[in-house]
């Protein structure tokens, strides 16, 4: 039985905070309602809310923390709108203001960098606590940006001496060898992720510079064999596509006051048929280890566009439902 349409209103003490809260053409207010199920209503220094009893007080409380976040001098953003909707769902929304109370670093531009909801809060505290991280999840969800913002925090710090950034070339395959150029021209398009992120953090001179220097390498996961990374921070990334012996040929390189971050997303697995991740056996093995801890995100932490979050959900039925099924058909085999 559905429940009743409750009303409430939310009434700001500053009628010209009004603007910034609601957005352009009440953008804010559309995301919000969207993620909610709720109706919002803007009048005067009024918002009304229609909805049932338990949506129409998450949509009050999470107007109430963009309100407080906005008082802040924080000009509100989609993605902080999202961010507190989605928290508000997962009953983490106490947390929200936290996440503006302190920055990592500052991007290229002079921009904080914060995290954005709370996964991304316990990925970071858990790198800050870890020999080595690993993050578990869909695309969108900030892995290999935070992950290189945390190796440039680490840098800037004077924690490590330098940074490794490495990643499987599995998708080029024996096409490698038709591509035109060197080794590093030819594995750079499927390093362009990690380029991006470090050209926002700290522009693309910067980079170039630091890359020249060898303080920044990033290279194919090949050449991480035989070495030992002491004062390093490492990172693989699209470690779904690693072998078992891939995966603990990377591990194994771990030096002295050295951090590692290993990133992947187990539904994008790019390896043959017959070959199993290194990253999906590795949460066996390593799970409960000291100094390691697993971290895992779901579409609920996707800080793209919306859609995004909305399509990763709905490969996950299907993806689901076909395990479901071949289960049962092994079953039934057997």
């Amino acid at each position: 039985m559905a429940e009743e349409t409750v009303t409430k209103t939310f009434i700001l003490s500053d009628s010209n905070e009004m603007i910034g809260l609601v957005g352009v053409n009440n953008h804010n207010l559309d995301v919000i309602a969207g993620e909610l199920g709720v109706t919002l209503n803007p009048h005067g220094d009024q918002i009304r809310i229609d909805g049932d009893s338990k949506h129409g007080s998450m949509a009050y409380q999470v107007l109430t923390k963009l309100s407080e976040l906005q008082r802040t001098g924080v000009k509100l953003a989609e993605q902080d709108v999202l961010s507190a909707a989605k928290m508000a769902q997962k009953g983490t929304l106490e947390y929200f203001l936290d996440f503006y109370s302190q920055s990592i670093i500052k991007d290229a531009k002079g921009e904080p960098i914060r995290v954005k909801n709370f996964g991304q809060r316990q990925y970071v505290n858990a790198i800050q606590h870890n020999a080595i991280t690993f993050g578990i999840g869909p695309a969108g969800t900030g892995k290999t940006y935070l992950a290189v913002v945390m190796a440039v925090a680490a840098l800037k710090a004077g924690e490590v001496d330098r940074i490794i950034v490495t990643r499987p070339a599995v998708e080029a395959g024996e096409s490698l060898g038709f591509l035109p150029g060197d080794l590093k021209e030819k594995v750079d398009p499927y390093l362009r992720p990690i380029y991006d992120a470090l050209h926002a953090v700290l522009g693309t001179e910067h980079t170039a510079r630091l890359m020249e220097r060898g303080v920044i390498e990033i290279a194919p996961l090949a050449y991480m064999r035989g070495r030992t990374l002491d004062s390093a921070f490492a990172i693989l990334d699209e470690a779904q596509n690693t072998t078992p012996e891939q995966m603990k040929m990377f591990l194994t390189r771990l030096g002295f006051n050295s951090k590692m971050i290993v990133n992947g997303d187990i539904s994008q697995i790019d390896l043959p048929s017959k070959k199993r991740s290194g990253l999906v056996q590795v949460q066996r093995i390593l799970k409960g280890v000291n100094h390691i801890e697993f971290i895992y995100f779901s579409a609920d932490d996707v800080v793209r566009n919306p859609v995004v979050a909305s399509i990763i959900a709905a490969y996950d039925v299907v993806e689901k439902d076909a395990a479901d099924r071949r289960a049962q058909s092994d079953k039934e085999t057997n």
